[in-house]
C-alpha cells in the first residue's frame, strides 16, 4: 500500500459525513507504519472503545469505512477465525466489524458486517510479522502472494457490499 497523507485519509470516507471524517481521530504514528507491508490501513479509536476505521485502495483510490464492532465474548478455549486474513485468534481477538452502508442505504440504517481481526492487523498477521495469542496460523499451501491476493479479494467483496 502507498503511504497516505492526513488529506488522503479525511477525503477517502465512503460512509459517514465530511464533518465526522474531520473529527476522527488518525493514528498518531503514519509515518511509522510499515507501508510496504500493509494492505490496508486500520485502526481503532482510542476514545470509542466500539470505533475502528479501515482505508483501502479500492478501484485506485483510497476507499475509507467508518466502523462499528463489539468485542467478541468468546470462552476461554473458544478460537475465533477473521474473515479477511484467516489468522484464528482466542477470546475477543476477531470482532464482527459493522459498517453503515454508503449513500442513501446508509442514512436508512443499513450495514453490513464482517468478521476481522479486532486489531485489523492482519496484513502484518499474514507476512508474520506479528502473531496472534493463538501463537500460530494455519499452515496453508498458498503462497504469501497468495495469501495476500486473497485477503485483498475479501476485504474489495466488503468495501463493495458498503459502496454498492
Amino acid at each position: 500500500m502507498r503511504a497516505l497523507t492526513e488529506q488522503d485519509i479525511r477525503t477517502s470516507f465512503v460512509n459517514c459525513s465530511k464533518g465526522e471524517a474531520k473529527r476522527l481521530p488518525l493514528p498518531r504514528d503514519l509515518g511509522e507504519r510499515p507501508w510496504d507491508d500493509l494492505d490496508f490501513l486500520g485502526w481503532r479509536d482510542p476514545g470509542a472503545p466500539d470505533r475502528s476505521y479501515l482505508v483501502a485502495d479500492l478501484d485506485g483510490r483510497p476507499t475509507g469505512l467508518s466502523l462499528r464492532f463489539q468485542q467478541g465474548r468468546s470462552g476461554y478455549f473458544q478460537r475465533s477465525l477473521c474473515a479477511l486474513c484467516l489468522t484464528t485468534h482466542p477470546r475477543g481477538g476477531v470482532s464482527l466489524m459493522t459498517a453503515r452502508r454508503a449513500g442513501a442505504a446508509g442514512r436508512e440504517g443499513n450495514s453490513v458486517g464482517l468478521y476481522m481481526c479486532t486489531d485489523l492487523a492482519c496484513s502484518l498477521y499474514l507476512r508474520g510479522r506479528k502473531v496472534s495469542k493463538s501463537g500460530a496460523r494455519f499452515e496453508e499451501s498458498l503462497t504469501l502472494e497468495e495469501q495476500v491476493a486473497r485477503t485483498v479479494g475479501n476485504l474489495s467483496a466488503f468495501l463493495a457490499k458498503v459502496t454498492a
